[in-house]
């Protein structure tokens, strides 16, 4: 089964073809650029160093929240359309629990925070159990200092809000914050795929024509309708 993943929900565009046993290839570029310049360039050329074309896939994984309301509409719009065309089956997949795979081998208490802007991030707490993801609490847009105030055990911090407030959450839990290496802050295509691939598996696919983005909080735009 090959998978190809994409993630546009931050400032980082990734793109990658996953098997159920390998990573094959991952494309991830990290600049405030628009994703639309680029993410149909990077998908072919990743199926070009692949050699394979949209008829060889499986399917199709794409981020679908918390995250940029632009980034997520550039992201969603471009699979919907490649499985319109295609008639392949998509699995939308949460960026949190995207940075929270990351850790399945551990059985520590993971927040993974996506910066939301004015002042407040994304956040969700995650525990894994057998490799199984388990959430302890529910996916919100918060301040940092409610994201973590019922912190009271080792707990990996992980995303771009954990880094930018990071003197306040250390400052906070002390030794209890444990951060990931630098490398894990940003949403990898492969994790994506990785998540995906278990959907798939078991036949837990979306409805190409009804997946929509998880924002948790209103736009900009639309307070200002209102």
């Amino acid at each position: 089964m090959k998978i190809l993943a994409v993630d546009t929900a931050t400032k980082t565009c990734s793109v990658a073809v996953v098997s159920e046993k390998t990573v094959i290839s991952e494309y991830t570029v990290n600049h405030r650029d628009t994703h639309s310049r680029f993410l149909m360039e990077m998908i072919h050329d990743i199926l070009t160093i692949c050699r394979l074309k949209i008829k060889d896939l499986d399917g199709f994984a794409v981020t679908t929240g918390p995250g940029s309301f632009t980034g997520l509409r550039i992201g969603l719009s471009t699979v919907k359309g490649l499985a319109l065309a295609s008639g392949l089956p998509v699995v939308g997949v949460s960026t949190l629990e995207a940075l929270a795979d990351q850790f399945s081998t551990s059985d520590t208490l993971i927040c993974p925070m996506l910066d939301a802007r004015r002042n407040e991030v994304y956040t969700a707490h995650y525990r894994f159990r057998n490799l199984e993801s388990e959430k302890v609490r529910l996916p919100v847009a918060t301040s940092p200092v409610k994201a973590i105030e019922n912190i009271c055990e080792p707990c990996i911090m992980v995303g771009d809000g954990a880094l930018l407030y990071q003197d306040l959450i250390k400052k906070t839990l002390g030794e209890l914050a444990v951060y990931a290496g630098y490398a894990q802050h940003t949403i990898r295509a492969s994790a994506i795929g990785h998540i995906a691939l278990q959907q798939f598996q078991s036949n837990h696919t979306d409805d190409v024509s009804c997946i929509e983005p998880l924002y948790l909080r209103k736009s900009d735009a639309e307070k200002i309708l209102k």
